[in-house]
């Protein structure tokens, strides 16, 4: 859980939750300097969340499009206009469509209480997985390691523990005394916003860094490890995260600095061969081009934002995993033949 406070009152809660047939959530857009909970009732608010990122991570978006999905049908809403008005809300996160096909079969096969009980079940299997994958990735963290991680992918993206900052999370919890360099990833500063915002509530020591410090600190030998979340896992292993990543990788791989991905099995893409097949979402150039809705960049210049950068799989260490920490081969041999859900 998540634990914050609004006007006054201490909650412990995931990113969100359902609540009389709406979904409330912690509005990432507005961390750190307000926390506020806000309540997405109909299925345009719910996509407004997505597409706008109150709610954000690849589990996260998952889930949070699956409730949408069963509570759109509990209203005797559209199946297949539902379904597909929430899978294009984002395109490269591939949790969204896996967690969407298990609530749509679901209720295709016993109706709408069928699909609400499947979006409940996805949503405390998605924080059980991330449970053990923190579990699982605090074995190969050293009691004192100095860790770089990109982007968000704690308890904020996956509605608790997180994925990346899982094992870090229960490495601290058990006595360890991690130490995370955050990089603030522009333009939208998911790292310096959530992630740091995340660490101060559970008293994780920690720095943020602009994204361009981190090949700087590798190179000094001040980063023991790297661990990133993902979006979207290939067949063959690449992988998609945030922007930024594949550079972190290919710096780390350079100096011999362990390079770890963590995420749960919704994350995984059998149908996506590899990297070059994963679409990659290219959002608004205001992002870039204005910070906080302040310019920051001559009128008259243009800007490309594309969200996410492709990793290949030769460049990850490790992938940890709610079933285990695995080589690229074991990694293969464990998930190429079976169903990801």
């Amino acid at each position: 859980m998540i634990r914050f406070s609004v006007a006054d009152e201490i909650f412990d809660r995931p990113s969100f939750w359902v609540k009389e047939g709406k979904i409330e959530l912690i509005d990432q857009r507005r961390l750190p300097l307000e926390v506020e909970i806000i309540s997405a009732g109909t299925l345009e608010e719910q996509i407004h969340c997505i597409k706008t990122l109150g709610i954000r991570g690849a589990p996260a978006i998952g889930s949070f499009a699956a409730f949408s999905l069963s509570l759109a049908l509990d209203r005797g809403e559209d199946l297949e206009k539902t379904y597909n008005a929430l899978l294009n809300s984002r395109p490269t996160a591939v949790d969204l469509r896996n967690c969407l096909d298990e609530v749509k079969l679901a209720f295709m096969d016993g109706g709408k209480d069928q699909a609400s009980k499947t979006a409940f079940n996805i949503y405390g299997r998605i924080m059980e997985a991330c449970r053990m994958i923190g579990e699982n990735g605090a074995q190969i963290i050293p009691d004192s390691a100095k860790i770089l991680t990109h982007c968000n992918a704690g308890a904020l993206a996956t509605m608790d523990w997180g994925t990346a900052l899982s094992p870090i999370r229960v490495k601290k919890r058990d006595g360890g005394n991690p130490f995370v360099w955050v990089s603030e990833t522009r333009p939208l500063l998911q790292g310096a916003r959530l992630t740091a915002w995340e660490l101060l509530q559970e008293g994780i020591d920690h720095r943020i860094i602009v994204d361009s410090a981190s090949g700087y600190l590798m190179r000094k030998g001040e980063v023991d490890l790297v661990i990133t979340g993902a979006d979207r896992v290939c067949a063959n292993g690449d992988l998609a995260n945030k922007i930024g990543t594949y550079e972190k990788a290919v710096i780390a791989h350079d100096l011999g600095i362990p390079f770890y991905v963590a995420f749960p099995k919704t994350t995984i893409d059998l149908k996506c061969p590899d990297g070059d097949q994963i679409p990659i979402e290219e959002r608004d150039p205001s992002e870039i081009e204005e910070l906080r809705d302040s310019r920051i960049s001559p009128h008259g210049s243009t800007a490309f934002n594309p969200a996410f950068d492709v990793t290949p799989a030769e460049l990850v260490t490790s992938y940890i995993t709610e079933d285990g920490v695995f080589s690229r081969t074991e990694f293969l041999k464990m998930y190429i033949k079976k169903a990801p859900l």
